[in-house]
């Protein structure tokens, strides 16, 4: 009977920690305003580059938050998981999903590299920078309004409590 129940039984998800937190990262990138108020093109790689700069930002709030080194790899499997479901769902052969998902997580992990350097130095040109190199914005519209948007986003979430903030709550 045993055998049985270890064969039928479900496995445990190791991801259940973090999915509040990655569903609020998402659900925080589809937000309207980013695109219609801010000027993020509303295109497949204007979304991706949203969820990219607000998962590096709740990353960077991770890394300041001792003992959520487990969450943190959680998220980062879950944005595997769910751009390698994107990438073969918008047709990208087996053979080449290996070779997108490496450059996407390149460049997660530049766009955490830049974000951390440009907020600690509290310079507001610095981050209109690193948005002017990784958003895509519509025609005429400049990075400052989603620099300081991401800017105020940032100060949310340093603001907010741990467990709300795994409980996937972004903004107080």
């Amino acid at each position: 009977m045993k055998l049985l129940d270890r064969l039928f039984r479900p496995a445990p998800d190791d991801h259940a920690e973090a999915r509040p937190l990655w569903l609020g990262i998402v659900g925080q990138a589809r937000q309207p305003r980013w695109y219609a108020e801010l000027g993020v093109a509303d295109s497949i790689e204007g979304r991706f580059d949203m969820v990219t700069l607000i998962l590096a930002l709740v990353m960077l709030r991770l890394e300041r938050e001792p003992g959520c080194e487990t969450v943190a790899v959680r998220l980062t499997e879950m944005f595997v998981d769910d751009m390698d479901a994107q990438l073969r769902q918008s047709g990208v052969g087996d053979l080449m999903v290996g070779k997108h998902m490496g450059k996407l997580m390149a460049v997660l992990g530049g766009r955490m590299g830049a974000l951390r350097e440009a907020l600690a130095s509290g310079d507001v040109a610095a981050l209109g920078e690193v948005i002017a190199r990784n958003a895509r914005m519509i025609e005429g519209a400049g990075p400052d309004g989603l620099a300081a948007a991401l800017r105020a986003l940032d100060s949310q979430l340093s603001g907010i409590a741990l467990e709300r903030l795994l409980a996937g709550e972004l903004t107080p």
